[in-house]
């Protein structure tokens, strides 16, 4: 695997056009010739760089699955204490890495089964428990005092954490039908702002402020 070698842009049309291939079409049914096309490069050229089409795929799942746990996870401010301001804040980083790589949080969820047994042991030792667990520490010494007093807790932040879910799937599907282009930040943070406000009049106390 010769990826170092890549001057960073060709590298990041490279690996974003491996992204969107792999993630339209699952490991199987993607080309190599599209990803070759749609990074300018040969595809003589791209495997000098990645040696074959199983070595690109185990590279960018090691990769992003890197970037992820660097530039998500890593830089939640879990010193931010209102709940709803620390999902925010979440989304602003994963906006960020959306615009790097449109398909980054599609293809961390790809989970379809492969004619490949390489292909599969990578994706089954990944551990998705260690990411509902990442998912959780969204919640993790929150402002309990914020909360309705007659309400669940336990539940209600399961609650929240499907919704923060389905928002995040919106986002995705968006992407997808504009072909990855037009990420509309303003737009995506004054519906956050909106949903936001409305999920603190459901969970929070009445007078309770951002």
């Amino acid at each position: 695997m010769n990826m170092a070698k890549l001057d960073e842009k060709r590298k990041r049309a490279l690996l974003n056009a491996a992204l969107k291939e792999f993630t339209a079409k699952g490991y199987d049914e993607a080309s190599t010739n599209v990803i070759a096309k749609d990074a300018k490069i040969s595809k003589a050229l791209m495997f000098h760089y990645v040696g074959n089409k199983q070595e690109l795929f185990l590279f960018l799942y090691d990769y992003f699955e890197d970037i992820l746990a660097k530039e998500y996870y890593g830089k939640i401010n879990l010193q931010e204490k209102d709940l709803f301001n620390r999902l925010k804040d979440s989304y602003l980083l994963q906006i960020d890495l959306i615009k790097q790589y449109p398909w980054i949080l599609a293809f961390d969820n790809l989970s379809v089964e492969s004619a490949s047994a390489e292909i599969n042991k990578r994706i089954q030792q990944t551990d998705r428990q260690k990411k509902v667990s990442e998912c959780f520490q969204l919640f993790d010494g929150i402002d309990l005092s914020k909360f309705r007093t007659d309400l669940d807790i336990e539940k209600c932040k399961q609650f929240i954490l499907w919704s923060n879910i389905g928002f995040t799937n919106q986002i995705l599907a968006d992407l997808k039908n504009q072909d990855g282009q037009h990420l509309n930040e303003e737009k995506i943070i004054s519906t956050l702002d909106g949903y936001f406000e409305e999920l603190r009049k459901i969970f929070y106390l009445s007078g309770e402020e951002p």
